[in-house]
This record gives structure tokens, sequence and C-alpha cells, in this order.
């Protein structure tokens, strides 16, 4: 895949999310489905590298790039991701004037009930991938209970999960 073409489809995954990882649908089909440049395992490796450095959530693309082509398919990656920055100062003065209009506020409400629905779509897959046995899945389900009803960091839930896997293998 050329450097041109994944600079191309990771600035349109990072135009159209409205959150870091509200582009993996777009990123899922570009690459796994349809240009078969990655696999939907090396794209969960690209996914969790991206999640636990420091900064934004959208730091996978810069994976997903070089995943896709070596050290200039990264650059590309970077680059895709910080292009939209250039781009919000004159969107956000000109949706500025309209964000009180009803139209406005309901178009956005629905493309972030888009971005939802095609998150879990894209989601569902890559679960599938990681869900190896009976100990992956007792890491999802005790990961998504400690996020979704407790106010832990998901650096110490990561943590946590590296330290059980790695005592698995170590017992």
């Amino acid at each position: 895949m050329s450097v041109w073409t994944v600079y191309i489809l990771l600035l349109k995954a990072s135009l159209t999310s409205f959150s870091g990882l509200g582009s993996l649908p777009m990123v899922r089909q570009d690459f796994v489905v349809t240009a078969h440049a990655l696999t939907d395992h090396q794209l969960n490796t690209a996914v969790a590298a991206g999640r636990t450095g420091p900064g934004p959530y959208g730091l996978y693309l810069v994976c997903v790039g070089f995943l896709a082509a070596g050290i200039p398919g990264a650059i590309a990656g970077f680059l895709a991701l910080i292009t939209p920055a250039f781009l919000v100062i004159p969107l956000m003065w000109w949706i500025g004037k309209r964000a009180d209009h009803p139209r406005v506020r309901g178009a956005i409400r629905g493309l972030l009930l888009a971005a939802a629905g095609l998150l879990l779509s894209a989601a569902m897959p890559l679960t599938q991938d990681a869900l190896t046995g009976p100990f992956a899945l007792a890491v999802i389900v005790a990961s998504f209970g400690l996020l979704t009803f407790t106010k832990i960091d998901s650096a110490w839930l990561m943590a946590g999960a590296a330290a059980a896997g790695l005592a698995t293998l170590l017992f």
C-alpha cells in the first residue's frame, strides 16, 4: 500500500470521527476488509499500542500507518492525525454562529449516534479476535464491569490485566 494511500485513508478516518476510536470502523473497513493491508489481529495490536502510551486516543492511527507501510506509513499516520487540528479554527468559527440552531444540534446528535453504532459494529470482529479463551473472557468481563461501575483509571485497569496475564504465564 502506498504511503499516499495510507495518508488519505487515515485522514478520511481522522476527519470523520468525533473521538479517538470513533474512526475505528472506517479504518477496519479500509485496511482490513477492502485493502487487506492488515488483519484484525494487527488492528487490535495497533489499537492496544496506541492506547497504552500517553496522548490522544487516535494515536493508534500512527501504529496502523506503520503496520501498513513501515516508517513512512507511521509518518503518514501522524500527519493524518494532526491535519484536522489545523482545520478546527475555521470550522469552529463557522459552526459557532450556527450552534444554537435546532437543526444543527439535531444533526450533531444524529452523527454521534451513527458514530456509536459504527464503533459497535467494528468492535465485534475485533472482540472475537481478542477472545482466545476463558481467561480472556474473564478479563473482558471484569474490565467492562470495572470501567462501567467504578471510576478506576483505564491505565490501572490495563496494568492489572497485564499483571494477571503475566501471572498466568508464570504459574
